[in-house]
């Protein structure tokens, strides 16, 4: 101990106390980054390992990268999560882009046997990954969405030039509405255009008739495959029967009213006067809105002024099929413009899936189906509403057989599939 004062007052002889207290911070600083080395050495050994297992794996045909910026467990689990979902089921080795703020994953984290979760905000991670990956003979692919604003056009490109072809997922018009701006992001445009001309490196998935005709036009049929929205049929079709509604919703049940619902995004396009019309027309009906504020529209139409008007908020989605499970009539009022021309609603298929009447606007891609009652004013969607609260299955048989068929024609796996035979096409042409 004497030794140690001793030496302490040598150097505060030799530097001073503030020179001494410097160097007695950067020991203990280097002490500190010592153990953070030695732990990341020890973290990325693990990493290194097991990631060597799940690619030694060989159960798939396939590697796909699949960057997100949605996350994984967040409470809108849509069509990134299912598709991804489903081509791992189908043999894809499926890496999903996910971030420690949304997943709380460092670094990897397997969902089971072809999907893992990983973290590619962790440069440390992501290098080791495209380490492993160099030595595999598996057709190599990333998946990426067009309204993707994150990665830049270099990136991609240097994706390409790394052997990866490209899975291009076109889901809406390209329109800085969707993206809260007053322009398109350069990011999304600019890959948007790349697109249009790679036809060798690049494949896309469209998911409405408008945005196929798009690229028909632009770069042709080349590598092109039509995948609109889907659902996962038996996970609507087993609802928790003895789920504990909130308060709130409880109130509307016990009012005993028929309830007309509605489940999604409230934004510039959905159709509030259409919506009101039918409350105020309706005053025996009960509307419920369930879903996520994109912007202030729902603020400013003031809709939730009537008393037959309720907006619930967010309900995760493993739990939403018990509130639209109650719905008597489902519906889908969007607005017609060039952002819903182009729009394959998702919700139609899980309402479907949950054998509800469906009454919505006249959009293309709701046009296509036959269980689904297309209004194109007000008066009509009132009418319709009505028309479908008569529905019953003793009496209609064949409009809930042809909901149920419908539904089936269009699962999550169904939609995978047809992107994994156009990749099948390729492989075998390289082959």
């Amino acid at each position: 101990m004497k030794d140690k004062i001793s030496k302490f007052k040598s150097l505060i002889k030799k530097y001073g106390i503030l020179g001494t207290i410097k160097k007695v911070l950067n020991y203990v600083f280097s002490i500190i980054m010592n153990i953070l080395h030695s732990l990341n050495f020890i973290e990325n050994k693990k990493l290194s390992k097991s990631l060597d297992e799940i690619i030694e794996n060989k159960n798939y045909d396939r590697i796909i990268i699949w960057r997100s910026n949605f996350g994984w467990n967040v409470p809108l689990f849509q069509r990134p999560q299912h598709i991804a979902l489903n081509l791992a089921k189908q043999k894809c080795l499926v890496f999903y882009e996910v971030t420690h703020f949304t997943d709380k994953i460092r670094g990897i984290k397997k969902a089971n046997d072809n999907l893992v979760l990983i973290n590619l905000e962790n440069k440390s991670v992501q290098k080791l990954l495209f380490t492993k990956l160099k030595n595999t003979n598996k057709p190599k692919y990333i998946q990426i969405y067009s309204t993707d604003w994150k990665m830049k056009l270099d990136e991609l490109k240097q994706y390409i030039q790394n052997g990866y072809k490209v899975i291009y997922e076109y889901i809406d018009e390209i329109n800085p509405i969707l993206s809260g701006t007053k322009e398109i992001p350069v990011n999304i445009k600019e890959k948007y255009e790349y697109m249009l001309t790679d036809k060798e490196n690049i494949f896309v998935v469209v998911t409405a008739d408008k945005l196929k005709q798009d690229i028909k036009q632009k770069r042709g049929t080349e590598k092109l495959v039509f995948a609109c929205n889907g659902v996962d049929y038996e996970h609507y079709q087993n609802i928790d029967k003895d789920f504990k509604f909130d308060e709130k919703f409880k109130k509307i049940l016990d009012q005993k009213k028929p309830i007309i619902g509605y489940y999604g995004a409230f934004a510039s396009w959905f159709d509030y006067d259409m919506v009101k019309y039918l409350a105020k027309t309706k005053q025996e009906y009960n509307i419920v809105l369930i879903g996520t504020k994109y912007d202030n529209s729902l603020e400013k139409s003031r809709i939730e002024d009537l008393e037959n008007v309720y907006f619930l908020g967010t309900r995760e989605y493993k739990i939403l099929k018990n509130y639209a499970a109650k719905f008597d009539v489902c519906t889908v009022p969007f607005v017609i413009n060039d952002i819903t021309k182009a729009t394959s609603p998702l919700k139609i298929f899980e309402y479907m899936a949950l054998s509800k009447p469906i009454v919505t606007t006249a959009m293309d891609e709701c046009k296509k189906y036959k269980s689904i009652f297309i209004a194109n004013n007000n008066q009509e969607f009132v009418e319709l509403v009505e028309k479908a609260l008569k529905l019953n299955r003793a009496e209609n048989l064949e409009y809930f057989e042809t909901l149920r068929q419908e539904a089936l024609e269009n699962t999550w796996e169904n939609k995978a599939r047809k992107i994994i035979n156009l990749l099948k096409k390729e492989e075998q042409i390289s082959d």
